[in-house]
């Protein structure tokens, strides 16, 4: 790999590449001049390293000059000795855009080349691109991450051992050996978003910091890193629950959603949903909003609600709760909140909306909704983790009945 020392052109140290004996490593061959380099690299180092290679050109038919870039990397591939497959594919020009529609088409013939691996010439000024350009598009730690070293197309094995060489090493080691290789007319194409970024941003860039390239290669590896400690978090956290480990693909989409924080996340695995509250993740059961019958409640001290999976206890109390006088004699109705609510549970605080109090007491949106309230016609007398209003509650030294919810399987 590439490091601040000074590299002959002719004999370069890279690439590093994993133990690949006995393997066959299949190379992404564009014919540019990354791709070239790459391949001629693997050839000298085929031999030595005991792994059978191979080439791929995927064959877009974007370019009037597509026939003839095919046809130079058959003549390249027969003069080296080397096999190549040259895969046709048709690139949609609706949805997310023609680049990625044209990248999607690459990948998906990539991942049937047939091989244990596939070596892609990705180099360093590729990474640092990549790393600003989703900064600038507001990714997250797995978007700045970029691009691994290592990774899996589909049930391939992907390499990328060019990642931290810079290309102006690659272009000194073409003309060093004299490959030839073809230019493609849309890299000078400044319309498109990376090409604006490599022609314009990144000259500016390289005036002031002549080594971004690689400090961007760098934050990207850290951002790497991070994204893996959250990954063993989760399944740590989802292990710690009884709950079942997602598949990778599950994985990363649930960290995307959760790192976003919202209030309205809403995961289901395994039969549980995830939650987000003020940065935590809580467990909750996937239930839809509960098809509750308001219950008449007489004084009676244990109330069961099936609907909501628990059930009310009413505990004698002193100087506590509800006044036993105001309970004697009364029914009182057991319902979930309607909307509009208001409650003073201090009495030296004035009378407040029941979304400000749970709000303030921590109680997450989606527990207030399976919350069962307890009114005297249609004022409201108490609710779970919020109290007894001021107007019902028990004197000093008076009988009080004190209410509490209990969910099933709570003490």
């Amino acid at each position: 790999m590439a490091s601040s020392r000074k590299r002959s052109s002719a004999s370069p140290a890279w690439p590093a590449l994993p133990a690949l004996r006995g393997r066959h490593v299949a190379v992404g061959l564009s014919g540019g001049v990354d791709s070239v380099v790459l391949l001629h690299r693997l050839r000298e180092l085929a031999p030595r390293q005991g792994f059978r290679l191979s080439a791929m050109h995927v064959h877009h038919g974007l370019s009037p000059h597509a026939d003839a870039w095919a046809s130079f990397c058959r003549k390249l591939c027969k003069d080296w000795g080397i096999p190549l497959v040259v895969r046709k594919v048709r690139v949609s020009r609706r949805g997310a855009g023609l680049e990625a529609a044209a990248r999607a088409a690459r990948r998906a013939a990539l991942e049937r080349t047939g091989a244990d691996a596939i070596a892609l010439a990705h180099h360093l000024d590729d990474q640092a691109e990549t790393v600003l350009l989703n900064l600038l598009r507001g990714a997250g730690t797995r978007g700045a991450s970029a691009m691994p070293a290592t990774g899996r197309l589909g049930a391939t094995r992907l390499l990328r051992p060019l990642l931290e060489v810079p290309r102006r090493e690659i272009l000194a080691y073409a003309r060093a050996h004299r490959l030839r290789w073809v230019e493609d007319e849309s890299n000078r194409d400044d319309a498109l978003t990376r090409n604006f970024l490599r022609l314009h941003v990144g000259p500016l860039l390289e005036s002031r910091f002549p080594r971004w390239r690689e400090s961007l290669a760098r934050a990207a590896r850290l951002f790497a890193a991070q994204d893996a400690r959250a990954e063993r978090a989760l399944r740590a956290f989802l292990a710690r629950q009884g709950l079942r480990a997602p598949s990778e693909a599950k994985l990363v989409e649930m960290l995307k959603q959760l790192t976003a924080r919202g209030a309205r996340t809403r995961i289901r695995h395994d039969g549980k949903e995830l939650r987000v509250y003020r940065g935590s993740v809580e467990v909750a059961p996937a239930l839809a909003p509960p098809a509750f019958t308001p219950l008449d409640w007489h004084g009676e001290p244990r109330l069961p609600i099936a609907a909501l999976a628990g059930e009310l206890r009413f505990r004698r109390a002193r100087g506590a709760g509800i006044a036993a006088a105001l309970v004697e004699g009364r029914t009182f109705r057991v319902r979930l909140r309607g909307g509009g609510e208001r409650l003073q549970p201090d009495p030296r605080r004035p009378r407040r909306s029941l979304k400000n109090l749970f709000q303030e007491a921590g109680v997450p949106p989606w527990r207030r909704e399976r919350l069962p309230m307890l009114y005297f016609g249609d004022e409201l007398v108490w609710a779970p983790g919020l109290g007894v209003d001021a107007a019902w509650q028990a004197a000093a030294r008076a009988r009080g009945i004190m209410p509490a919810w209990r969910e099933t399987g709570s003490a």
